[in-house]
């Protein structure tokens, strides 16, 4: 069965960096296109990045272009989102998912397995 596990959430000032790392176990991760979503209090969940399955081809959220980094690494089975520039408007629970495809994706709809999400919270 495919589990995905979140990691590197935390609470950083506004300006800063964070790292999260997607760990994924079982399937065939290095043919499945990965992506990124967040959920803020209050809202509905969002798309934030996508990667296809070689990593050749990524694509962000205008609210985080320039600002965020999606990568993978097909030999180590994970996923990263490298986050510069903080905004307290990044605060969120943030959502690694994989699909059963190569192609990535920017619908939630299209993706096959969720991890649990872990928090970022950016303050002022």
């Amino acid at each position: 069965q495919v589990q995905l596990r979140e990691s590197g959430g935390g609470l950083v000032q506004a300006g800063g960096s964070l790292r999260l790392s997607c760990a994924v176990t079982a399937g065939t991760f290095s043919t499945s296109a990965m992506g990124w979503f967040r959920q803020a209090p209050g809202r509905e969940r969002e798309f934030v990045a996508t990667i296809n399955w070689s990593g050749e081809f990524t694509n962000y959220a205008d609210s985080v272009k320039g600002r965020f980094t999606i990568s993978r690494d097909n030999a180590k089975n994970t996923m990263s989102l490298q986050m510069n520039s903080l905004k307290p408007e990044d605060t969120a629970v943030y959502y690694c998912a994989a699909r059963r495809s190569f192609p990535s994706s920017m619908s939630e709809r299209n993706y096959d397995y969720w991890g649990q999400g872990t928090q970022v919270t950016v303050s002022s």
